[in-house]
C-alpha cells in the first residue's frame, strides 16, 4: 500500500517555506547574516606521502610540517620493523598552537588521527623526557595507534562489515559492540595505553625517556620508603587517578614502570607480542596477555610488586652510604603541586602557588612561625606539576603570577595583603617570570608557534620587548635575575636533547648579544629552578645528576657545581634563606613538603640503579630500536601532493551500521552512516529507520533524520523523528511529522574558567500532535515555527579530585519568538546558580534560581511552560543530574505543571562523594558515587490567583559512576522526590536511570 503521505522531499521543500518565510518575519535573517562566518581552512596545508597526511598552517608553519612529516615517517618505519604495523588508513596529523605547554594526542575511531599542540613542553621535576619534542611526540603517539589501529582477521572482517571502524556514541550505544569489534584493543585501560607508548618511546629515542627516567624511580623509591600503597589495576584506575593529587600522571608511571619490568623479567620480544594484534592473537587486551605470559595481568602484577620493594630498598641502601641531609618540614601537610616559591622578609611568610586535593588551585604563604598555610587567591587556569609561574617584587610589595596556563597565558598582579589581582597583560603567553630588582622589571619566556622567545616587562607591565628568540628545537626555561639585575640565568634544552644552564650579562642581552658569560653542561639530565643567592656568588638549583635529585650550588666564577644535599626521594625549587639555609620542596606520595635545611657542600653521594639499566644488561635487543634522526628521510620523493586542505572535498564515509530506534509506544529497525573529512570539520549523518508494528499509521512508521555540522553551524531535517531512549522512557523525543532548522553558536568570552555563550536557532515544524518539547501535552495546531537566542554566562570551579563543580556561578537568559496559527508569542526565561564549597572536602551548597514568562492566552498550550520529574530515563544518556533543568520538578509527573509565567528556586546540596578502590573487576569496576539532597519551591501564573499554582518538593539523588571496558564510563542514578501542594495530596517520585557513556 502506498502511504497517505506527501514525499519526504516535498515536506521538507514546504518547511523550507515556512521557516524562510517566519524567519524574514522574525528578524532571524537579518541575525544570522550579521554573525560572523565560520573561519576559512584556506591558510591550511596539506602535505601528503602513500602513508600520511601532515595538515599544518601555512606561512607560520611552513618549516614545521616537513620537519614534523619526516618525524611521522621516520617514526612509522621503526613501528613497521618492531611491530609489524600497517596503518588501516593513512595517518592524519594536524599541528596546531592552542596552548602554551606542548602535548600530543592520538585516536584510531573513525580515522588515524594524532594532534600536536607544538608549544614547548614542561620540563617541570624532568616528567617529560629531554629529547626534540615533535620527534618524541611521533614516536609515542604512533604506538597508540598500533596498539588500537593495528588488526587481525577478524578485526578487517568487521571493518568491511560496518565499512569502517566505529566510534562508540550515546546517540547510538549499539556502537559499543560495534565499536569492539571493529577495534578490540582500543578496550583497554589507559595505564597499558600510556606505559606501551612511553616504553616504546623511550628506547627509540635510544634510552631518553620515562621508561628509565629519574621522576619514575623517584615516585616508587618514596612509596617503598614510606611503605606507602601501590596500587593493584583496579585501584590504580578507580582510585588512584582519581583523588592522587597526579591524577591520570599514574597512568603513565604505572603503566611504564610494569611494562619495563615484563620487558626485564620476560623479555621485549614477549612484550610485542602482547602489544601486537595480529592473525591469532586474542582481542581482548587481558586474554592476550595471558596467551603471552601464561597468568593474569593481576598475578603478574602482584610479582611485580614484590620485586619492587627490594629493588628500591637497595637504592635506599645506597643513598644512605653517605649521610642523608637532615631538613625540618614546614608544613604538617603534602600541598601537592606547587610553584617557585619566594620569601617575604618583612612578614616572615614563603609564597608560592598551591594545588592539591579538596581546595581550589590558589596562591597561598606559608608562615615561618609553624602557623597554617594562608589562602590569598584562586588561580583561574593552573597547570599540573607546577600550578603557575611566580614573581616577588617585596618593595612594591605585589606578587606577579600567571593564570591560564594550559591555555594562552596572562600575567596578573596580587596585592597579598588585601588578596586583589589585577590583569595586566591578556593573552601574552608569557611564562618562567623572573624579576629584576634593579628596575621593576618581569623578565619572561614567551610561547609562540613553537619557540621560545626571553621577553621583558618594564612597568607600568602593559607591554613586553622581544629580547632573543631561539630557533626551533631550543627550549628555554626556569628564569632568574640576580638581585643586583647584572646577571640572568636560563637553563636551555638544545634539539639533541642535551640541556645546560647558561648565565647571561642582561645589558648585553639587551644590545642583542645572547652569549654565556658562563655555562654548565648537564647531558641529558635536567638543571631545575636555578636561582641565585642573594649575593649572586652562587645559582642553587635542583637535577637528578645522580639519579636522584639533589639540590646543587653552581659558582658563577669558578664555574664549579657542587651537591649540597643527599635525600633518599627528592628535593626541588630551592629557595635561599640566609647564610646557608635553604627552603626547598621535598617529594612525598601525597604531593611536595616545604622543607628547611642546610646547603653545605658535600664530599660525594651516591648513584642509584635504573630498572632501565637493569633491561638494556639483560636484553640489548631494545638498542636496536633506534628509530634515528628524521633528518635521514627523504622527503621529497615521498611527497604526492601538497595543497590547501578542502575540507568538503576530503568528506568520506566513516562508517554505516545497523541500529535500533523507539518511536512512541513500539521499536524501528534502521541503519545509520556517519560522514566527514580528515578533521572532521565538517560532520554529516544519515539515519533511517522503520516501525513495522500493525497498529501504528502508515504515514508515522518511516522515520529519517539528516544532520550537519561545520564549525559553530548546526542543521537538522526529520520525518517522524525517533530515538533509541524512547524504548525507555518515560521522557521521549521522538514526534510525530516533519521538522526542519539549524542554528548558530558562538563563544563570546572564553577565558576559562569564564565562558559567554551565544547560540541562536530556528525550527518549523509541520503535522505535530505534541508540543515538541513536551511529550504530554496534545497541540492545538499541527503547525510552528521557532526561534530563539540563548545567552549563557559561567564561571565554575572545582579542585583536584574533584566530580562535580564545588564553586562560582553561572548564568543564562533565553528569548524565543513562535509563531503559531499566525499568533506571535514571546518567552524569555532567566536561570542564575551561585555555589560555594563547604568545610566538608568535595562538598557544596548551590542555589538554583529560574524566573520566565511567555505571552499569549493562557489556554493556549503554546503559550504555557511546563514542569515536572526528574526527567531522566530508564535508560539514558542525557545529563545525569536532570533534576537541576529549569523545567523539572521532581515529585510530579512529567508536565505536569504549567503556567504562561513562573518563578522556581532549589537549594541544592552536593555531599562528599565516596571513591571505591576495589569495588568490581579492571574491565567493569565502580568507581565514586555522588549524592546530594535538595529542596525547591515553583510558583506559576504569577499574575493569576485563579490559576496560580505553588509547590514545594524535597528529595535527593545518588549516582554511582563506573567504568566498562576500562574507558567508558556510564552512571547508574537513583532518585526520589515528594512534592507539596497546598488543598492537593503529596505526590512523590521515584528516579532509577543507566546513563550509557559519560
Amino acid at each position: 500500500m502506498v502511504p497517505r503521505y506527501p514525499s519526504f522531499v516535498s515536506a521538507l521543500s514546504r518547511e523550507v517555506s515556512v521557516l524562510m518565510r517566519a524567519a524574514k518575519v522574525l528578524g532571524l535573517t537579518g541575525l544570522l547574516l550579521t554573525l560572523p562566518s565560520p573561519p576559512s581552512t584556506a591558510q591550511l596545508t596539506t602535505l601528503e606521502t602513500e602513508a600520511i597526511r601532515v595538515i599544518y598552517l601555512e606561512p607560520v608553519q611552513s618549516g614545521l610540517g616537513p620537519y614534523a612529516a619526516r618525524a611521522l615517517e621516520n617514526s612509522l618505519a621503526t613501528h613497521r620493523r618492531i611491530f609489524g604495523y600497517e596503518p588501516w588508513e593513512k595517518v592524519t596529523l594536524l599541528l596546531r598552537d592552542l596552548r602554551d605547554v606542548g602535548g600530543a594526542g592520538a585516536t584510531p575511531v573513525p580515522r588515524d588521527l594524532i594532534f600536536v599542540d607544538i608549544a614547548p613542553k614542561s620540563f617541570a621535576y624532568e616528567t617529560y623526557p629531554a629529547n626534540e619534542r615533535v620527534n618524541t611526540y611521533m614516536n609515542h603517539e604512533m604506538v597508540h595507534l598500533v596498539a588500537t589501529d593495528m588488526a587481525a582477521k577478524r578485526d578487517r572482517i568487521f571493518r568491511k562489515c560496518f565499512l569502517g571502524k566505529v566510534p562508540e556514541t550515546s546517540d547510538h550505544p549499539e556502537t559499543i559492540l560495534y565499536g569492539y569489534l571493529t577495534h578490540p584493543r582500543y578496550d583497554a585501560p589507559r595505564w597499558y595505553q600510556e606505559g606501551a607508548a612511553v616504553f616504546v618511546e623511550t628506547w627509540m629515542a635510544g634510552g631518553i625517556g620515562r621508561a628509565q627516567g629519574s621522576f619514575d624511580e623517584m615516585v616508587f623509591r618514596a612509596k617503598v620508603r614510606d611503605d606507602s600503597l601501590i596500587y593493584d589495576p583496579l585501584g590504580l584506575a578507580s582510585e588512584g587517578t582519581k583523588t592522587d593529587f597526579q591524577l591520570e600522571a599514574n597512568s603513565y608511571l604505572y603503566g611504564t614502570r610494569f611494562l619495563t619490568w615484563l620487558a626485564y623479567e620476560h623479555s621485549p620480544e614477549k612484550l610485542v607480542e602482547w602489544i601486537s594484534r595480529k592473525d591469532g592473537s586474542e582481542a581482548y587486551y587481558a586474554r592476550q596477555f595471558r596467551a603471552v605470559y601464561g597468568r593474569s595481568i593481576k598475578e603478574a602484577w602482584d610479582e611485580w610488586i614484590a620485586w619492587e620493594r627490594p629493588f628500591q630498598q637497595a637504592n635506599l641502601e645506597a643513598v644512605r652510604a653517605y649521610p642523608v641531609t637532615p631538613y625540618r618540614d614546614l608544613s604538617p601537610h603534602a600541598l601537592g603541586d606547587v610553584s617557585r616559591a619566594f620569601l617575604d622578609q618583612e612578614t616572615g611568610r614563603i609564597y608560592a602557588a598551591f594545588n592539591y586535593p579538596g581546595v581550589v588551585a590558589h596562591v597561598g604563604a606559608i608562615p615561618l612561625d609553624g602557623s597554617p598555610l594562608e589562602r590569598i587567591r584562586e588561580i583561574k587556569g593552573p597547570v599540573g606539576y607546577t600550578v603557575a609561574s611566580l614573581a616577588w617584587d617585596p618593595e612594591a610589595r605585589r606578587l606577579y603570577y600567571t593564570t591560564d596556563n594550559a591555555a594562552y597565558r596572562d600575567l596578573v598582579v596580587l596585592d597579598p595583603a588585601t588578596g586583589k589581582s589585577r590583569v595586566l597583560l591578556k593573552d601574552a603567553r608569557i611564562g618562567d617570570l623572573a624579576l629584576d630588582h634593579s628596575d621593576g622589571a618581569l623578565w619572561g619566556i614567551r610561547h609562540f608557534n613553537g619557540l621560545a622567545t626571553l621577553v621583558r616587562i618594564p612597568r607600568p607591565y602593559d607591554q613586553w620587548e622581544q629580547v632573543h628568540t631561539w630557533p626551533y628545537g631550543v627550549i628555554a626555561y626556569d628564569l632568574d635575575v640576580s638581585p643586583d639585575g647584572r646577571l640572568l640565568s636560563v637553563s636551555v634544552g638544545e634539539i639533541n636533547g642535551r640541556h645546560a644552564l647558561h648565565v647571561f650579562e642582561t645589558a648585553r642581552l639587551l644590545q642583542g648579544e645572547a652569549q654565556a658569560v658562563s655555562q654548565v653542561d648537564f647531558g641529558t639530565t635536567i638543571p631545575s629552578n636555578f636561582v641565585f643567592s642573594p649575593d649572586a656568588r652562587f645559582l642553587y638549583g635542583s637535577s637528578y645528576y645522580t639519579g636522584v635529585s639533589n639540590i646543587f650550588r653552581y659558582e658563577i666564577a669558578t664555574e664549579d657545581l657542587q651537591a649540597v644535599s643527599n635525600t633518599e626521594t627528592g628535593l626541588f625549587r630551592p629557595l635561599p634563606l640566609g647564610g646557608d639555609r635553604l627552603m626547598v620542596f621535598r617529594y612525598t606520595g601525597e604531593g611536595f613538603v616545604p622543607a628547611e635545611m642546610e646547603a653545605l657542600p658535600l664530599e660525594d653521594v651516591s648513584a642509584i640503579t635504573f630498572l632501565g639499566e637493569r633491561l638494556v644488561d639483560r636484553h640489548p635487543v631494545v638498542t636496536e630500536w633506534v628509530a634515528g634522526s628524521p633528518a635521514s628521510v627523504d622527503l621529497a620523493s615521498r611527497v604526492t601532493s601538497r595543497r590547501p586542505y578542502n575540507s568538503f572535498a576530503g568528506i568520506r564515509l566513516e562508517s554505516a551500521y545497523p541500529i535500533i530506534q523507539g518511536y512512541k509506544e513500539v521499536a524501528a529497525l534502521g541503519y545509520h552512516l556517519d560522514f566527514s573529512d580528515p578533521l572532521a570539520v565538517n560532520r554529516f549523518g544519515l539515519t533511517a529507520s522503520y516501525s513495522p508494528h500493525e497498529g501504528l499509521n502508515e504515514t508515522e512508521r518511516p522515520h529519517l533524520e539528516l544532520t550537519f555540522e561545520r564549525y559553530n553551524w548546526r542543521g537538522f531535517a526529520r520525518l517522524n523523528a525517533a530515538d533509541f531512549y524512547d524504548l525507555f522512557g518515560p521522557t521521549k523525543t521522538g514526534r510525530k511529522g516533519t521538522a526542519f532548522g539549524g542554528g548558530y553558536r558562538k563563544t563570546l568570552l572564553l577565558d576559562q574558567p569564564r565562558r559567554l555563550d551565544l547560540s541562536v536557532g530556528a525550527a518549523a515544524y509541520n503535522h505535530l500532535d505534541r508540543l515538541p518539547d513536551y511529550q504530554n501535552v496534545e497541540a492545538t495546531f499541527d503547525e510552528l515555527v521557532t526561534s530563539n537566542a540563548r545567552l549563557s554566562f559561567s564561571n565554575l570551579r572545582a579542585s583536584l579530585g574533584a566530580v562535580d563543580y564545588e564553586k562560582g556561578l553561572s548564568a543564562e537568559g533565553i528569548l524565543s519568538l513562535d509563531v503559531v496559527n499566525d499568533e506571535w508569542l514571546r518567552g524569555l526565561v532567566l536561570n542564575f546558580d551561585v555555589g560555594t564549597p563547604l568545610p566538608l572536602k568535595h562538598s557544596s551548597l548551590w542555589l538554583r534560581t529560574s524566573v520566565g514568562g511567555r505571552s499569549g492566552d493562557p489556554d493556549n498550550p503554546f503559550a504555557n511552560i511546563f514542569f515536572g520529574g526528574f526527567g531522566n530515563n530508564y535508560v539514558d544518556h542525557g545529563s545525569v543530574q536532570r533534576y537541576r533543568s529549569f523545567t523539572s520538578f521532581p515529585g510530579v509527573e512529567l508536565n505536569a505543571v504549567g503556567g504562561r509565567n513562573f518563578a522556581k528556586a532549589m537549594v541544592d546540596w552536593n555531599l562528599p562523594p565516596i571513591i571505591f578502590r576495589k569495588v568490581g573487576t579492571p574491565g567493569f569496576y565502580l568507581t565514586l558515587a555522588r549524592s546530594s539532597l535538595f529542596v525547591g519551591g515553583i510558583r506559576t501564573n504569577l499574575d493569576d490567583d485563579l490559576l496560580r499554582r505553588e509547590l514545594l518538593d524535597v528529595g535527593g539523588q545518588i549516582d554511582f559512576r563506573f567504568t566498562t571496558l576500562h574507558r567508558l564510563e556510564m552512571t547508574l542514578s537513583f532518585g526520589y522526590a515528594v512534592a507539596f501542594e497546598s488543598g492537593e495530596p503529596d505526590s512523590d517520585e521515584i528516579m532509577i536511570s543507566l546513563k550509557i557513556l559519560r
